[in-house]
């Protein structure tokens, strides 16, 4: 299996994409990647294979080369990149306040009931956790 580069880098918003559908799957050919990318959006087959090339040399994908078809798995956690972006948005857009960037998310869009009581559940725990 080809080992990606050790400097990772952020992901761009069509590499997120990709990471999002091999996150779910765990593991894909190009093409099996490129059929679902093509479901909701126009792009080509070429330039889901440059930008799974790409991903692999930035470290965010591994290649395993044993095969005739070369199987592609992520290379970093959805939990490490989420935590990844959100640091960048707390310390960039909300000046390090993670209270504000809470409060803006929670105005910016409607949430369920079931997501409110997740936050309120969470919230519950932390506090517990810090006591």
């Amino acid at each position: 299996m080809d080992t990606p580069a050790h400097n990772k880098q952020r992901p761009t918003e069509s590499e997120l994409e990709i990471l999002r559908i091999l996150w779910k799957l765990e593991s894909a050919t190009v093409k099996e990647v490129h059929e679902m990318l093509a479901a909701t959006k126009n792009t080509g087959y070429t330039t889901t294979l440059k930008t799974m090339q790409i991903m692999k040399d930035k470290g965010l994908l591994y290649r395993d080369t044993a095969s005739r078809q070369h199987i592609y798995k992520p290379a970093v956690t959805q939990e490490q990149t989420q935590k990844d972006f959100l640091g960048k948005m707390i310390d960039g857009l909300f000046s390090g306040s993670a209270s504000r960037l809470v409060i803006g998310a929670l105005n910016n869009k409607q949430i369920s009931p079931d997501e409110l009581q997740e936050i309120k559940d969470y919230l519950e725990q932390f506090e517990n956790k810090n006591k």
